[in-house]
């Protein structure tokens, strides 16, 4: 080669050298105007490996989004899920436990009355004072004593029988024994009579010896059998007034135990197999009593069951009843003196049963929020970090606030399933949240998104 070819060839390489050199140096200028911004740091060689568009089906949603809407999601497990139809409610008085009326033992005036409505009353303890007005009642303790003391005089006479040695007939003495005998019965019965008019054994002996009783005090009366807070009564309804005269049986006031109530529940006719079903299957009852947290009573530990179905319809409300046994709680509240006794549940409040009628198994339970719906199709959420898969399911029941499905492959136990926002995510989708990574982002192979430039994690 020549001395002029060689200088042209080094000069070449000069000027390729160099046209590289200033390439290099000004690459971020004319490199912006061949690629995206998106993709410049794929040109440095950073993140050329984690870009990934969304796949159909799936949607990106960046943290700040999922807060904005609210998403969370939780781990799939298939469950056992009662169907249940809801029924109203009314809680009422048991028959023959709850309430208690207290009678008049005989014509009187009232002349004092020791409780009103409201107090707390326990067996025993006075309720009225009564001037007794009763002519039987006079007669009865008049009779009762005249036949005590022919009974002591018939005694005393067979006394002196005996004692003459024998100079008396036999025949006169068993008169006298029969006397006796007639004379016992008869004040057994003007005892017997006294007693059931609310006469104290005391009071009876006392109108034996002549010491007629001619006031009365109406106590409070024996609690229930089998009542374990039987010991107290409330004074519920004053039926007579002080100065009031009132009759033989007739109700002075009411007294009520609320300890044990009733659930009264109404169904249609139409509901009949279902609650039958319930019955003979034995399956609890869940009633919801419409409590504020604040009330303070805690948790109703009882088990609620079906006792009895109603076998006649109501001709006005076409429904039929059935019960359910409510065992109360109280509280004891004292104030100057006065002890009031304030129950958990009232007669007359209403509740909400949701009575079972079909056990599920194997299904997921979902909010209601869960699944969306497009016509025929329903849909749920499954998570993996940042990236949200439509799922196609089948919803076998739905209500206000839950949703069951299928556990029939469509969605895996052990996803994690997104349990709100359902339609918000689908309106994503089909407005082309998948058309892959959101500008200055870019996501990993597990569904994470990252900002641009963020350190490797």
């Amino acid at each position: 080669m020549t001395r002029v070819g060689f200088l042209k060839s080094v000069a070449l390489v000069l000027a390729l050298g160099g046209a590289c050199a200033g390439a290099y140096l000004t690459r971020e200028r004319w490199l912006s105007l061949l690629m995206p911004a998106d993709h410049a740091a794929d040109a440095d060689g950073e993140h050329d490996d984690h870009d990934h568009a969304a796949p159909p089906g799936k949607v990106l949603v960046s943290e700040q989004a999922q807060a904005n809407l609210g998403i969370g999601a939780k781990k799939l497990v298939p469950q056992t899920y009662w169907r249940t139809i809801q029924v109203p409610g009314t809680v009422v008085d048991r028959p023959g436990h709850s309430d208690r009326g207290v009678l008049a033992p005989a014509t009187a005036a009232i002349t004092k009355v020791y409780r009103v409505p409201g107090d707390t009353v326990r067996p025993g303890e006075p309720l009225f004072a009564l001037k007794l007005l009763s002519e039987s009642l006079h007669q009865t303790q008049t009779d009762l004593f005249k036949t005590v003391q022919d009974t002591d005089l018939a005694r005393a006479q067979k006394k002196l029988l005996a004692s003459s040695g024998g100079a008396v007939a036999e025949a006169r003495v068993i008169e006298v024994d029969n006397q006796i005998s007639r004379l016992d019965v008869a004040a057994k019965a003007y005892r017997a009579a006294l007693a059931a008019r609310g006469f104290t054994p005391e009071q009876i002996a006392e109108a034996g010896k002549g010491n007629f009783v001619t006031e009365m005090t109406v106590v409070a009366p024996p609690a229930h059998e089998g009542h374990s807070h039987g010991e107290a009564y409330e004074m519920q309804e004053l039926k007579s007034d002080l100065g009031a005269q009132v009759q033989a049986g007739q109700v002075l006031c009411t007294l009520a135990n609320h300890h044990l109530l009733a659930i009264e529940g109404r169904a249609f006719r139409d509901e009949t197999p279902l609650l039958e079903r319930s019955v003979s299957e034995k399956w609890p009852v869940e009633v919801d009593f419409r409590e504020e947290p604040t009330a303070g009573w805690g948790a109703v530990k009882q088990p609620f069951r079906i006792r009895q179905l109603a076998n006649v319809i109501d001709p006005q409300t076409r429904t039929f009843a059935f019960y359910l046994p409510l065992e109360n709680e109280s509280r004891a509240v004292s104030d100057e003196g006065r002890t009031q006794t304030l129950w958990r549940f009232r007669p007359g409040q209403q509740v909400r049963l949701h009575v079972r009628v079909e056990e599920l198994k194997d299904v997921f339970v979902l909010p209601a929020d869960a699944v969306t719906s497009e016509g025929p199709e329903a849909f749920a959420f499954t998570q993996n970090v940042n990236t949200f898969t439509r799922r196609p399911v089948r919803v076998l029941l739905r209500d206000r606030q839950q949703v069951v499905l299928a556990n029939d492959g469509s969605l895996t136990p052990g996803t994690y399933a997104v349990q709100s926002a359902a339609a918000q995510l689908n309106r994503l989708l089909k407005a082309g949240g998948n058309g892959g990574v959101p500008k200055g982002y870019h996501m990993h192979a597990d569904g994470s998104l990252h900002k641009n430039g963020d350190p490797e994690k």
